[in-house]
């Protein structure tokens, strides 16, 4: 319930990313000590999604990256011409860029049809039905850069190679 009422003002006011990862963290604090484990608990054991201890928690940076994408993704494929046109800037801090991620998220759905469908588990190739980037259109166009989005920052969020 604390996450949409945060996320709101995160996203229609410019707010660096800086700042939404010093709330983060004060917010981790206080539910580490809430759950009663070490404060040297990571990040990615209280966020990760495919461990053994999922808990229900959503990382607060982590949305509001998916929710600017989702923002500035919805202006450009607008079918008001005015919006379209106009293209407001959004400024999130020199850490993190929206479209820099959105032109990484594009680049990577282009690479993925260029590599073609691989098979990733023991279903096969034929189990699953894939999207390609260069057939869709308008919203599943926009759902599938999100998606890609999301992806990248979990990747940049919980894994961040800079601290090794």
């Amino acid at each position: 319930m604390l996450i949409p009422k945060l996320l709101w003002p995160l996203l229609v006011y410019d707010i660096c990313c800086s700042t939404v990862e010093s709330i983060e963290a004060k917010i981790n604090k206080y539910t580490r000590k809430w759950l009663g484990v070490p404060p040297g608990l990571s990040d990615v054991a209280m966020y990760c999604r495919k461990a053994k201890l999922k808990l229900p928690m959503k990382s607060i940076l982590e949305e509001y990256k998916c929710g600017k994408v989702r923002l500035v993704t919805m202006l450009e494929e607008s079918d008001d011409p005015v919006v379209k046109t106009v293209q407001p800037s959004i400024k999130t801090g020199r850490k993190w860029k929206v479209a820099e991620a959105i032109d990484e998220a594009k680049e990577r759905l282009r690479l993925k049809e260029v590599i073609g469908q691989t098979q990733t588990d023991r279903k096969g190739l034929v189990s699953s039905s894939v999207k390609w980037w260069s057939k869709t259109e308008g919203k599943e166009k926009r759902d599938m850069v999100i998606d890609e989005s999301h992806k990248l920052s979990l990747v940049t969020v919980f894994c961040d190679t800079s601290v090794y």
